[in-house]
């Protein structure tokens, strides 16, 4: 199943890559693990720096279900969270996350800020870094590459 939502993650990410966006992508996922939304980066589309991926399955999957708190789902994401996502990752209560690629610049979860080992943070979730760690390397750098 797990294989599946990365998977599904990464397909947004190439959304995002054809449209000239950072490509990351990211899946909310039910505690009966059916998708209830799936984004990927709008920032450059929206005129907006909070357009993350992460983000944007947040705010929509909180319209959809009707609640901010969404207590035992879980996140698909193809980049590690910076620590803006994670902060908005810890008050959504998401249950466990996984990310793909580690982001050794602006991650906020295993690098930066560390968001979820903080005192201050309420709620940190489950964390499996590195799934298709390769895979999420790869958009990433071809993604960069063609900008320079």
């Amino acid at each position: 199943m797990a294989k599946e939502f990365m998977d599904l993650a990464f397909e947004q990410a190439e959304i995002a890559f054809e449209k000239g966006e950072i490509p990351v992508g990211a899946v909310l996922v039910s505690p009966d693990g059916k998708v209830v939304v799936a984004a990927h980066n709008e920032t450059e589309q929206d005129d907006d720096a909070t357009a993350h991926a992460e983000i944007l399955c947040l705010r929509r999957g909180g319209q959809i279900l009707g609640s901010p708190r969404l207590a035992d789902h879980d996140m698909y994401v193809t980049l590690e969270p910076c620590a803006m996502c994670a902060a908005a990752i810890s008050f959504a209560r998401i249950r466990r996350l996984y990310f793909a690629a580690y982001d050794e610049k602006m991650g906020g979860v295993d690098h930066g800020a560390r968001f979820f080992a903080q005192p201050t943070c309420h709620h940190a979730p489950e964390i499996y870094g590195g799934i298709q760690e390769q895979r999420g390397k790869g958009l990433m750098q071809r993604f960069f590459e063609g900008r320079r």
